[in-house]
């Protein structure tokens, strides 16, 4: 039986989709696979590139945390924030990186460094997913629709 999954944010529903055979989610100790009768489980998600696998196609999204809970084939994650990767714009992400790298080294007194360190990691998963994506597919990564 394949795993129903879905995917939410304080925002949105990001993800909710049935005849999933694979979800590949970072965890807090490892990157981890749940896959159909996985035996029940709570627990966290650090940020990284989380993967969805249906019929051979994977689906990569960028994950900022949160939780995951799996009962019953059924698979869900409270994300802090999560987006497809086809749905990030890698101008903005590439951007955000360089704003971040440069509050970390001029590191003004006025700047909040944990801030900008999580602005930085969360600019490098949210282009690593596209990476995956570009790589996958063959194609160059740019804005959405273009």
């Amino acid at each position: 039986m394949p795993l129903s999954v879905h995917i939410v944010t304080a925002e949105r529903e990001v993800f909710t989709e049935d005849g999933i055979d694979e979800v590949i989610v970072p965890g807090i100790e490892g990157e981890m696979t749940v896959l159909p009768e996985h035996a029940p489980l709570l627990t966290m998600i650090k940020p990284g590139v989380m993967r969805i696998v249906k019929s051979g196609e994977e689906i990569d999204m960028a994950i900022t945390g949160g939780f995951i809970e799996v009962r019953q084939d059924r698979v869900t994650i409270l994300a802090d924030a999560a987006e497809r990767a086809e749905e990030i714009d890698t101008v903005r992400a590439e951007e955000a990186r360089r704003q971040a790298e440069r509050a970390l080294e001029e590191r003004e007194a006025d700047v909040d460094l944990a801030a900008a360190a999580a602005m930085l990691q969360r600019s490098l998963m949210r282009l690593k997913a596209v990476e995956r994506r570009r790589r996958r597919s063959g194609t160059r990564p740019g804005p959405p629709g273009v």
